[in-house]
C-alpha cells in the first residue's frame, strides 16, 4: 500500500469514529439531556480548573532597579539584545524620539561616528533626567573609551550597567 491509500484509509476511519461518537451523543442528548449538559457543563469546569491552575505564584521575573550614581563609571550594555555588536544611541535631548530616525542624516549627507557608541563602552554619569513618571529615565554621559572619548551625551538608564 502506498502512503495515500495508508492517508486516505486513517481520515475514512478518523470519520467513521467520529460519526459514530456524534451519534451517540446525539443519542444521549434525546434520551437523558440533563446527563448530556451535565457532561458537557463538567467538562467545562475541568478545563477552566485545568487553565487557572498553572504558574508557579503568578508573578512575572521583574529586573532590578540599578542604584546609578552621579560620576561613577559603567559601561553601555543594551539588555535588549542578543548582538554584542549592536550599537547604543547617544542622544542630543534625552527622550527624543525622533533621534532615532536617521534619515535625516542620510539627505543632508552628514554622518555622525559618535552618536552610535558600541556596546562595551566605558562610559561616566554627569547627570540625570526623569521622564514619564519614572525617576532617572535618562543618564547624561560622557564617554572614556575609544574615538569618542570626551563626547557627551544621553542614552536609556537601562542601557547603563
Amino acid at each position: 500500500m502506498s502512503n495515500e491509500e495508508n492517508a486516505k484509509k486513517s481520515v475514512e476511519a478518523a470519520k467513521e469514529v467520529a460519526g459514530k461518537l456524534f451519534s451517540s451523543a446525539m443519542d444521549l442528548k434525546e434520551k437523558s439531556p440533563k446527563v448530556f449538559f451535565g457532561a458537557i457543563g463538567g467538562i467545562v469546569v475541568l478545563l477552566l480548573v485545568i487553565m487557572m491552575s498553572g504558574g508557579d505564584s503568578g508573578v512575572l521575573p521583574k529586573s532590578s532597579a540599578k542604584n546609578l550614581a552621579v560620576g561613577q563609571r559603567y559601561v553601555l550594555k543594551n539588555p535588549n539584545t542578543y548582538e554584542i555588536e549592536s550599537p547604543i544611541k547617544l542622544l542630543a535631548v534625552p527622550g527624543s524620539i525622533a533621534a532615532y530616525d536617521d534619515s535625516e542624516d542620510e539627505e543632508k549627507g552628514k554622518v555622525e561616528s559618535c552618536r552610535r557608541i558600541a556596546q562595551g563602552t566605558a562610559i561616566t554619569i554627569i547627570g540625570f533626567q526623569e521622564a514619564y513618571g519614572k525617576k532617572n529615565a535618562f543618564v547624561n554621559v560622557q564617554v572614556e573609551d575609544g574615538d569618542c572619548k570626551g563626547n557627551t551625551g544621553w542614552v536609556s538608564a537601562i542601557d547603563v550597567q
